[in-house]
């Protein structure tokens, strides 16, 4: 993606810490990249929590709806339903039951 050219979709992402199981909620442009960051722990916020695994995503049109998304899932009644529609996930997940964390 050039400098001049808007980003076609937004994303909100789940990540889930292998190693505390705590859910880390994000918002990107470019999915695979900032994958490819989280992985390689140019992350501060995930950096000392991996393994990671991405468990869910949503793509957006405009950043606004998007960011609105990603505030809402970072509330306590955001990560509540994150839990249970993702009931399924987690349970095929070791049994993990992740805690709340940003």
């Amino acid at each position: 993606m050039t400098s001049d050219t808007a980003p076609s979709h937004f994303y909100v992402y789940v990540l889930i810490s292998l190693k505390d199981q705590k859910f880390y909620v994000g918002f990107t442009e470019d999915l695979k990249r900032r994958m490819e960051e989280h992985t390689l722990g140019k992350v501060i916020s995930t950096k000392n929590r991996r393994p990671l695994e991405l468990i869910h995503y949503e793509m957006y049109i405009t950043k606004e709806d998007a960011l609105a998304r990603e505030i809402f899932l970072k509330s306590g009644f955001g990560r509540e339903q994150l839990r249970l529609s993702l009931k399924q996930t987690l349970k095929n997940h070791s049994g993990v039951q992740p805690k709340s964390h940003n």
